[in-house]
C-alpha cells in the first residue's frame, strides 16, 4: 500500500481493526542512551513512537483514502519532511534526499511506503534504487533503518548504489559474494570512529583496547556533555546494532570504520558533525567497496559498551579485562 495525498479520518473502532498496534518492544526504547544522540530528528521520531505507544494516541491517527497508514513509514517520512522544512526556514536549499544513480536508473527521491509495496521476486535493494521507495515494516528493525537513512542518506544511497551494480552483474544468488557481504555487515552492524588523533584508530585496528579505549578515555567525547577539545567519538551506522542495543548487553560488537578528522570537527554543532560524516562515510565506502579484494573482515571489531561514555560500568578499567569480549587480534594485514 502505497501513502497518497488525500487523509482521512477513522473512527476509533474500525482504526481499532485496521491498524496494527505497536509492539510493546517499542516502549522499551531508551532515547537518550548515549548511543542515540547523533540520530536526525530524533525529538521528532520519538515523540511520535511513543505517543503511538499508547492506545489514546492510536485512535487519533489518520488514514489515506480509507485506507490505515502504516504507522512506522509515515513517522519516517513526517521526519524526512521535517528536514526539508527545517531547510527552507534557514534559506537554504531545501532538498529531500535522492538515491543514487546506475547508469540504467535516474536519481529517484527517496520516500518510505508500506512492506507490501515491494512486488513479490523484487530484490529490496534492486526496488529502492529505481522507485525510491524504501519498504518498511512495523518493527523496530525498520525504525531504525530509517532514522539511519535520516542521519546518513547519501551514505546509504551509495550502498544501495553498490548492491545494484552487483545484482546486476551477479544476480540474485544464495551467495551475496563479497562486496555484498561487506555491504551487508556494515549496513547492519556498523559504527564510525571519528578522531582527531591518528594513533587511536590505529590502536583500534590493532585490537589494542588499552591504547584505543583505555589510556585516552579523557580525549573522548561524552555525548551528554560534547566537549570542543575532545579527539574521539564513535557514531551507530548499523540498524541491526541499534536494534540490539535496547537490551544491552557487553558481548555485542560492531564493525567499524575509522575516519580520521583535523580538532576542528568537534567544535561544529551535532547536526554539523553528521552532514560533514555523512560525505565522508559515503567517501570511505566508495573506496573500499571499489576494491576487488573488499571483505567484510576490513572492518574494525570494536565491541560497542567499551566506547568510553557508552555504559557506565566501563569507567573501571577492569571492565576491558574479559578477554571474551576484548579480544587479541587475529586481523591480517589487507592492503
Amino acid at each position: 500500500m502505497l501513502i497518497t495525498d488525500s487523509p482521512v479520518a477513522l473512527d476509533a473502532d474500525v482504526l481499532s481493526e485496521s491498524l496494527p498496534m505497536l509492539d510493546k518492544i517499542f516502549a522499551d526504547i531508551n532515547w537518550q542512551a548515549p548511543w542515540m544522540c547523533h540520530i536526525n530528528q530524533l525529538n521528532i521520531i520519538s515523540a511520535a513512537i511513543q505517543g503511538l505507544s499508547s492506545s489514546s494516541e492510536q485512535n487519533n491517527a489518520v488514514a489515506y483514502e480509507g485506507q490505515p497508514i502504516d504507522v512506522i513509514a509515515d513517522v519516517l517520512n513526517n521526519a524526512f519532511n521535517q528536514q526539508s522544512s527545517y531547510g527552507q526556514s534557514s534559506h537554504e536549499q531545501a532538498e529531500l534526499p535522492m538515491t543514487k544513480p546506475t547508469h540504467n536508473n535516474k536519481a529517484h527521491t527517496l520516500k518510505f511506503v508500506s512492506q507490501d509495496a515491494l512486488p513479490e521476486g523484487e530484490a529490496y535493494e534492486q526496488f529502492i534504487g529505481i522507485s525510491g521507495n524504501i519498504p518498511t515494516r512495523e518493527n523496530l528493525h525498520d525504525l531504525f533503518n530509517g532514522s539511519i537513512w535520516l542521519t546518513f542518506p547519501k551514505t546509504k544511497a551509495l550502498l544501495n548504489y553498490y548492491h545494484m551494480l552487483e545484482i546486476a552483474a551477479q544476480g540474485i544468488n544464495a551467495s551475496r559474494g563479497r562486496v555484498r557481504d561487506t555491504i551487508t555487515v556494515f549496513d547492519e552492524n556498523g559504527a564510525v570512529l571519528v578522531t582527531a588523533d591518528p594513533n587511536i584508530g590505529a590502536a583500534l585496528i590493532g585490537f589494542d583496547w588499552q591504547a584505543s579505549l583505555v589510556a585516552p578515555r579523557p580525549k573522548w567525547d561524552d555525548p551528554a556533555q560534547p566537549n570542543t577539545s575532545a579527539q574521539a567519538a564513535v557514531y551507530i551506522f548499523g540498524h541491526a546494532l541499534l536494534e540490539q542495543l535496547v537490551y544491552p548487553r557487553k558481548p555485542l560488537c560492531a564493525h567499524s570504520i575509522v575516519i580520521n578528522v583535523a580538532q576542528e570537527f568537534f567544535t561544529l554543532s551535532l547536526a554539523e558533525r553528521m552532514s560533514y560524516l555523512n560525505d565522508k562515510v559515503a567517501e570511505y565506502m566508495d573506496t573500499l567497496l571499489s576494491n576487488d579484494d573488499v571483505t567484510p573482515r576490513q572492518l574494525a571489531p570494536l565491541p560497542i559498551l567499551g566506547v568510553p561514555h557508552f555504559w557506565s560500568e566501563n569507567t573501571d578499567p577492569s571492565f576491558y579485562d574479559d578477554d571474551y569480549v576484548f579480544r587479541s587480534g587475529r586481523r591480517q594485514k589487507s592492503n
